[in-house]
């Protein structure tokens, strides 16, 4: 029996990238953002397929989890695409919080982990300590 979890999108993540998407694929971002809702709902499904990796202390209460994605409709793959997620699993409380939603060429050059690594502990104080 997998878990249902409730599912936030962050202010930040919002702000951050997630317009950008919205702007750029305008109806496919919506099916994508729905799509991508409907699978954190059920993230441990998530995780037994490969598209998700736990990156800190999966027996930990909150885990900080890394995914891929494709935009609706595209012919790319999830890995291909270059988009990724990051999100707070909240194990004692059901919810998945997404942090960060982006494509890899908007962190910047350089190291992608290191990059939103970063990202996360200068914008969520509370999830930094994990990292």
């Amino acid at each position: 029996m997998s878990t249902n979890y409730a599912v936030t999108i962050e202010p930040f993540a919002d702000r951050h990238y997630i317009r950008t998407f919205a702007k750029k694929y305008k109806r496919a971002w919506d099916f994508t953002l729905s799509a991508l809702v409907r699978e954190f709902q059920s993230f441990d499904v998530i995780l037994e397929k490969s598209i998700a990796e736990e990156i800190t202390d999966r027996n930990a209460d909150v885990v900080i989890c890394k995914t891929e994605f494709k935009i609706s409709g595209t012919q790319e793959s999830r890995h291909g695409s270059g988009n990724r997620c990051i999100v707070a699993k909240h194990k004692n409380t059901n919810k998945v919080c997404v942090l960060l939603v982006y494509h890899k060429n908007d962190l910047g050059g350089g190291n992608e982990t290191a990059n939103w690594k970063n990202v996360i502990k200068e914008n969520y104080p509370e999830y930094g300590n994990l990292l």
